[in-house]
């Protein structure tokens, strides 16, 4: 009730605003005029000609922005301008920029994750924290700043110029709009968490003196935030030029990526709470392009999807997932086991177990050392056929039954009992904020709970914080898996990160509950 309020309070300033701007003014000031004469006579008739109009212009000049249309539309969830308006406004902006000391800039951003947010919580959740995010912006943001509906789930800004817009003071700017977009939001009787990355590009280094290349130029920086996601902030730089004037990646391009071994697994470490140790890693997918450099996982693998070389790229993170883990036994490194996330469709390949075991045969290595990662909904959504005949046979082979994403799904205890997982890696979405927030804590015992009552091990996914850390080690989480241990990195630095770390453990202190 109370947001249905705000709405129509929002639309009726809107309303109100749009009435007193532009040709609208034009409009009423003869009514104004005609009203003065006949209530105050020829002194109120010339008192308000000459006033209106005088304030409107010292308002826009204040202000520095010039004056815009009326939007032709608006989006019907926020009551947000798109994304033509923001082009319009920077393109005025840009031309006082030219003739003044005044400069500008353009935002945008995403809330990371979004589809994933609304599988689990509804398209009414979903339009419920649109709102709620669009609000916080306005509250954030001047009077004469834009802000419009861009994307799904994408924001821009376009800042009215101002004399003090420089690179230190946008990441400033950006780091407090992330930081309010991130507070928790109250959904029905829970608290929900989300993660935003933020591009912008200043005026001054916009690659030509238009809105629409301003515009072009933050969303580059955006989907350059979104490689490092989530809760990433990036600036717009030349750099960000190469590779993105060419034409868009082709289905041929990542199946001649794949061939050449351009498509490579990087490695995120994963460590016990109690010991520090490193227990694991996990292989995921990454496309160094020679041309346009590394190109994230959401750009390229539905290309792969839709080219069927779904068995191929796994075959790939495959062999050299046991091949980093033989060279890792060679330099003489503890890691136990590699994770490597198993698709639908080679789940679904009948001759699965073959290979897999001809694979370890080759490399010497124990079936022990593989952790085979399962998504929560393919387990939730498999029957008796050959999918759950491949895992259990996995699992009598020797190799580890990770089931991933735990929590976002709706796998049963049944079919995970079923499935003879060995252990539950909790989503991110339980770990964001587990450090303060009570029900957070609450969510995430009773996930461990109920493993340590079936046996089963834990890691917690997407832990960004040591005081993350430290609360998943207290509430009694076996593994952590996240940021805030490393980023995911290329072999070639595995060697030397591990050494690193481990040599780091003799100083620091442990997580451990026994150290809590």
């Amino acid at each position: 009730m109370y947001a249905f309020s705000e709405r129509r309070a929002q639309k009726i300033r809107e309303a109100i605003t749009w009435l007193t701007s532009g040709a609208q003014l034009l409009v009423l000031l003869p009514l104004l005029c005609l009203l003065g004469y006949l209530v105050a006579g020829e002194v109120a008739l010339v008192v308000i000609a000459l006033a209106v109009p005088m304030i409107r212009l010292l308002s826009g000049l204040a202000h520095g922005r010039p004056e815009l249309p009326p939007s032709r539309a608006r989006d019907a969830v926020t009551g947000l301008t798109l994304r033509d308006s923001l082009e319009a406004m920077l393109d005025g902006a840009l031309q006082t920029q030219a003739s003044s000391t005044l400069r500008t800039a353009c935002v945008m951003i995403q809330i990371d994750e979004f589809d994933a947010f609304s599988d689990r919580y509804g398209p009414n959740a979903s339009d419920d924290v649109l709102y709620r995010v669009a609000g916080r912006l306005r509250s954030a943001m001047r009077d004469d700043d834009l802000i419009c509906k861009a994307g799904h789930a994408t924001f821009g800004i376009g800042m009215a110029p101002a004399t003090h817009m420089d690179l230190e003071a946008m990441i400033q700017l950006a780091a407090r709009l992330q930081q309010m977009v991130e507070e928790p939001i109250a959904l029905d009787s829970t608290t929900v968490y989300i993660s935003c990355s933020i591009g912008f590009c200043l005026g001054s280094r916009s690659p030509m003196p238009t809105g629409a290349a301003l515009l072009a130029a933050s969303q580059g920086a955006l989907q350059e935030a979104l490689r490092y996601a989530p809760s990433a902030i990036r600036a717009f730089s030349t750099e960000m030029l190469r590779g993105k004037r060419g034409r868009a990646l082709r289905v041929e391009e990542v199946a001649a990526a794949l061939e050449k071994g351009q498509i490579v697994p990087f490695f995120q470490p994963q460590v016990s709470t109690d010991t520090g140790l490193v227990t694991g890693f996990e292989a995921l997918a990454r496309w160094c392009h020679p041309d346009r450099g590394m190109i994230a996982p959401a750009e390229f693998l539905p290309l792969i999807e839709q080219g069927g070389l779904i068995e191929r790229l796994g075959d790939a993170m495959l062999v050299q997932s046991l091949t980093a883990l033989t060279q890792w036994d060679a330099a003489g490194l503890q890691v136990p086991q590699v994770g490597v996330n198993f698709s639908m469709e080679e789940l679904m390949n009948p001759r699965l177990m073959e290979k897999l075991q001809w694979q370890l045969d080759r490399f010497g290595l124990a079936p022990s050392r593989l952790s085979v990662e399962v998504l929560e909904n393919v387990v939730a959504a498999s029957p008796e056929d050959v999918v759950a005949r491949n895992i259990n046979g996995l699992a009598k082979l020797g190799c580890r039954i990770d089931l991933d994403d735990f929590g976002t799904g709706h796998a049963s205890i049944s079919s995970i009992r079923r499935f003879a997982v060995e252990r539950l890696k909790i989503d991110r979405s339980f770990v964001m904020k587990v450090d303060c927030d009570a029900e957070q804590q609450r969510m995430v015992a009773a996930i461990l709970t109920m493993a340590e009552r079936l046996g089963l091990a834990t890691l917690a996914e997407g832990v960004e914080t040591p005081g993350e850390h430290a609360m998943l080690a207290q509430l009694g989480c076996d593994h952590v898996q996240g940021f805030e241990i490393a980023r995911p990195m290329p072999f070639e630095q595995t060697t030397e990160w591990i050494r690193a770390y481990h040599a780091g453990l003799t100083e620091a202190p442990k997580f451990g509950r026994g150290n809590a």
